[in-house]
């Protein structure tokens, strides 16, 4: 298993086959993918010798550049599609902005142990949010531009420091306001791009001098596990944007809720 994965092209060929998931699940639900990313690398990393105190910060870095394309594609698709709010989307994008830039110097200040059992919370709670939505029966206007801005700054923070696109909490904040649901899915992949964009920054610029990361890293970035999810994602981004119009959503969020409660309770439990 070790001498395998020492290998680049095993690293490449792994990480494909989990860009086929990610990428799909990111335009079927309007999710960056961290939540399949994140885990998977964290399962990968540890064998190519990468220090435990420095894999999930690595994991969620090369999660957050793995999204920006695959956040494009689909936000493309959905622009297609009619599926973008625009005002909405520009309304969000400088606190999401401003959010990301922070997740990666947030995430460079905590421990590997405070990240990783933060990260397991919220893929318990984001489980539990798939299978009990919010009503959203009663259209609400959207807040005020202020605190539209203060939200938007946290969940673009929050998305970067767990790697997400953050699309699943954009797109129930977005429907609990009453935008229609393939609209907040729309609008939660454009500004995923934001998110990955600046939040990959972040945390490229906070391991730039950190000693002991592995060949081939740039910052907590690491690009032979990038290129090879965004080598596949890219293009399952588009199917999964087709298949959000015929597929059964609510079957499938509760497929990935259970997904979700499995990964988070093995972190959690070690």
């Amino acid at each position: 298993m070790v001498e395998s994965l020492d290998s680049l092209l095993v690293i490449v060929v792994l990480c494909m086959l989990v860009g086929v998931v990610q990428g799909f699940l990111a335009g079927l639900l309007g999710i960056g993918g961290g939540i399949v990313l994140v885990p998977v690398f964290l399962l990968l990393l540890p064998h190519l010798n990468i220090p435990t105190e420095m894999a999930i910060h690595i994991a969620i870095g090369t999660s957050l550049g793995a999204i920006i394309l695959t956040s494009y594609s689909a936000a493309l698709g959905h622009r297609k599609r009619g599926n973008i709010s625009w005002p909405v989307a520009r309304a969000l994008l400088p606190g999401i902005i401003i959010g990301s830039i922070s997740g990666g110097f947030i995430a460079d200040g905590m421990s590997a142990e405070t990240l990783t059992r933060i990260f397991a919370i919220f893929l318990l709670l984001m489980a539990l949010k798939m299978v009990l939505p919010v009503n959203t029966s009663r259209e609400r206007p959207l807040p005020s531009p202020s605190i539209l801005f203060f939200s938007a700054m946290a969940i673009g923070a929050f998305s970067a420091l767990m790697g997400i696109g953050g699309g699943v909490i954009l797109v129930p904040f977005l429907t609990f306001f009453g935008l229609e649901m393939r609209k907040s899915i729309g609008c939660a992949a454009a500004a995923g791009i934001a998110v990955a964009l600046f939040g990959c920054l972040s945390y490229v610029i906070a391991g730039w001098n950190e000693p002991g990361l592995p060949q081939y890293a740039v910052g907590y970035v690491y690009l032979p596990a990038l290129f090879g999810v965004i080598a596949t994602a890219i293009f399952t981004a588009r199917l999964g944007v087709k298949a959000a119009a015929i597929l059964p959503i609510k079957l499938l969020k509760r497929i990935f809720a259970a997904f979700m409660t499995f990964i988070g309770l093995r972190l959690l439990l070690g």
